[in-house]
């Protein structure tokens, strides 16, 4: 009679613990159906707008900002001092933004708060140190502290992503350090930040413009370092993250520059060398990659917008980030949709970004709970 009892209780343990697992195996599953859904109802107009992240002008979502986003269903913007003169304003315009691109996908709204000499809204947000100040203290508690309290700055203006932190290896004031180990000691740190406050944050500018001479916002700089030299040094920092961390919490923000060790002739930017051989298949990313700003002169000066959108897209990049102006914003949109409608990208292609959008904005702007490692 014993044996039987002690068996009875060991079965109903058995289905106790199977049935936890199935809950948590559903919640999980529940999070990648409702991408698919979303992504199933949506028309190749609006993916591709999804894949596309804009600046724009003025400080009230008006009439010109809620055109770009109705016309071209764009998936995100991003702010600069231009859209942030007081808290108040800034969160009317970031709330006016999220109702004009309706319910069915939420935007993200970025920002470059790195700290130093690029901040925005300092007349009333409290800007960071640099990079280069904090790793000269050289504390890790420091630097997630600060990451922690940008976050929840941002977070209260209804900013869900931050341009940050800066993963490059140089003596820029920029930059942690000019040791790999460094670097990533700290960007390790300020990852911890962000993530204790669920803020969405980009690594940048991968594969690492420690090494840059000229200033991509002016034209395009090379950078001859060997692959071995740029694994051992610049590739550090990205590659631990990227083992490390779940990939809807961060961004891979991809730079203009040349690297001849992968591509003697593309900028990252719109390399398929170096987003989807070395990015994603040699160092296994599986999130969101977005390019730098295409309208610096790096790019602007040698590719027609129309192309750029697709040219990024072909290397890898999930989202082309245009930051300024409406005209070069459409043309990219509508350089990529016609790149889709002609079959020339397939729409695997675009639905394989789209669902990496979707996953990261359900994990972070729905409040869906996040997966647990």
């Amino acid at each position: 009679m014993g044996k039987r009892v002690a068996l009875v209780l060991l079965c109903l343990l058995l289905l106790v613990a199977l049935g936890c697992g199935g809950k948590q195996a559903a919640r999980e599953e529940t999070l990648e159906e409702k991408a698919q859904a979303i992504l199933s109802s949506m028309t190749p107009a609006e993916k591709v707008g999804q894949m596309v992240m804009i600046g724009v002008r003025g400080e009230t979502a008006d009439e010109d900002s809620l055109y770009m986003l109705h016309q071209y269903h764009i998936g995100g913007v991003v702010l600069f001092d231009r859209n942030m003169k007081t808290a108040e304003q800034t969160r009317a315009l970031v709330d006016g933004l999220q109702r004009g691109a309706g319910e069915k996908v939420p935007l993200f709204i970025g920002v470059d708060e790195e700290g130093g000499s690029v901040v925005r809204g300092k007349d009333f947000l409290p800007p960071p140190p640099s990079q280069k100040e904090l790793g000269d203290e050289g504390e890790t508690t420091k630097i997630e502290a600060s990451a922690s309290r940008t976050s929840k700055e941002l977070k209260k203006l209804g900013i869900n992503l931050n341009f940050a932190p800066v993963a490059d290896v140089g003596e820029s004031s920029r930059a942690f350090s000019n040791d790999p180990e460094t670097v990533l000691k700290f960007v390790r740190a300020a990852a911890q930040g962000y993530e204790e406050n669920r803020m969405l944050y980009a690594l940048k500018h991968f594969p690492g413009i420690g090494r840059g001479t000229v200033d991509s916002h002016e034209e395009v700089s090379t950078i001859d370092a060997t692959a071995e030299d740029m694994a051992a040094r610049d590739l550090l920092p990205f590659q631990t993250i990227i083992d490390e961390k779940q990939p809807e919490d961060y961004f891979i923000l991809v730079s203009h520059l040349k690297y001849t060790a992968y591509d003697k002739e593309n900028p990252a930017s719109l390399s398929r060398a170096i987003q989807t051989d070395l990015l994603r298949e040699k160092l296994g990313y599986r999130g969101l990659i977005i390019t730098d700003d295409v309208e610096m002169g790096a790019l602007s000066k040698h590719y027609d917008f129309r192309d750029i959108g697709r040219r990024a897209v072909e290397a890898g990049a999930d989202i082309v980030l245009v930051c300024h102006e409406y005209p070069h914003e459409t043309d990219v949109y509508l350089g990529l949709l016609e790149a889709v409608e002609s079959g020339e990208i397939p729409m695997e292609r675009i639905d394989a970004s789209v669902r990496r959008i979707l996953l990261a904005k359900l994990t972070h702007l729905s409040g869906e709970p996040q997966k647990e490692s």
